[in-house]
């Protein structure tokens, strides 16, 4: 899978092995950092969000805006 421009804007482009919990915890982390509302439905599946949560490198205001999202539309209190 490859990232919009917009996502990776640094480096050379590159696809992502989905199947590899590494890769695709780097892709949550870039596309909950630097996507548009359009990539966040296109590649974000809340589910998988909640499983690689733990995993997730955010920055704390984008950490704390997601688990309050969370916690909205799951009920779920996820640590921040």
């Amino acid at each position: 899978m490859a990232l919009p421009r917009n996502v990776l804007w640094s480096g050379p482009e590159r696809t992502w092995d989905m199947s590899d919990r590494r890769q695709r915890a780097q892709v949550y982390e870039m596309v909950l950092t630097e996507g548009t509302v359009d990539d966040v439905r296109r590649f974000i599946d809340v589910d998988e969000l909640i499983e690689l949560w733990p995993d997730l490198w955010l920055a704390p205001h984008v950490r704390a805006a997601w688990s309050e999202h969370l916690y909205r539309l799951r009920g779920l209190r996820l640590a921040c």
